[in-house]
């Protein structure tokens, strides 16, 4: 089980990345974002900002589906990412271990992009 701190440990830990003021979580490398929290809306409510949900970068289409289909219990979309190379990632049900390698993936992707 992993939560927001998990995340940030793991984004800090490698090199050149830049943490984003928000009201959760962002992180960026070369000016591109590779995880931050959630912003999940609602029709008729304000946005809210979930800590327990990740959204992270995934390189492409692919690889999008095949982590949806294959961990849907870990793994989901919404809406506003359709057709992104991006998957929104369940923190309670992560291991620590996993998120850090699925941190470094984004990382290295989005800093060699």
């Amino acid at each position: 089980m992993a939560d927001a701190d998990d995340v940030r440990r793991a984004a800090l830990a490698l090199p050149d990345v830049v943490e984003i003021d928000s009201d959760g979580f962002d992180f960026r490398v070369a000016g591109k974002g590779f995880v931050w929290s959630y912003p999940e809306r609602s029709p008729g409510r304000p946005r809210r900002i979930r800590l327990d949900v990740a959204v992270l970068y995934v390189g492409d289409e692919a690889e999008k589906q095949a982590l949806l289909l294959g961990e849907p219990e870990l793994f989901f979309t919404a809406p506003g990412y359709d057709g992104q190379a991006l998957v929104l990632v369940r923190l309670p049900v992560v291991g620590v271990d996993r998120l850090e390698e699925l941190i470094t993936d984004a990382w290295r992707m989005r800093g060699d992009s």
